[in-house]
């Protein structure tokens, strides 16, 4: 192959993996804003205490951020549908004055492979930290950017330095 054929080519790759990855972050965008809109009754974490929501302690990581406090819903959690307007749990980061800001929910069912909005979840085995059967898991980072992806686990801007556990 010429040289002038292998950066027409290499141009050709370019350009299509640009496409796909805009195309991929249209999708995590437009997931992302279905989430905001769905779910921002949750910015006041009384109304996820409300709707049944009840505190784990704060999850994190050594090395990748947190994930924060999850508010998880066990009839949700329990009751094998996916809705984006019910996730299974709301994530908040814990602030300095003792209060809640929004950041994630997170979205879990133990059947599989689970998607939503065409995102894939990620697998979880048993046992696991959290003492519930294998799963499956997606997380949406809709209220917090996350430098690791919209859907990872952790965030490395969040923090659980004021969890009051």
């Amino acid at each position: 192959m010429s040289n002038v054929h292998w950066v027409r080519n290499c141009m050709i790759l370019s350009t299509f993996a640009a496409g796909a990855t805009a195309a991929l972050a249209e999708d995590a965008s437009l997931l992302g804003k279905n989430v905001r809109e769905a779910n921002g009754r949750f910015t006041d974490v009384a109304t996820a205490v409300a709707e049944g929501y009840g505190p784990i302690p704060c999850a994190s990581s050594a090395t990748s951020g947190a994930m924060g406090i999850h508010y998880v819903n066990p009839v949700y959690l329990n009751d094998k549908l996916l809705d984006i307007a019910k996730p299974e749990a709301v994530m908040y980061e814990p602030q300095p004055d003792g209060s809640m800001q929004l950041i994630a929910v997170e979205y879990i069912a133990f059947e599989g492979p689970a998607s939503l909005g065409g995102q894939l979840f990620s697998y979880n085995t048993a046992p696991n930290r959290y003492g519930l059967d294998a799963f499956y898991e997606l997380h949406v980072w809709a209220w917090r950017a996350n430098k690791s992806g919209s859907f990872a686990d952790n965030n490395p801007d969040v923090t659980c330095d004021h969890a009051r556990e």
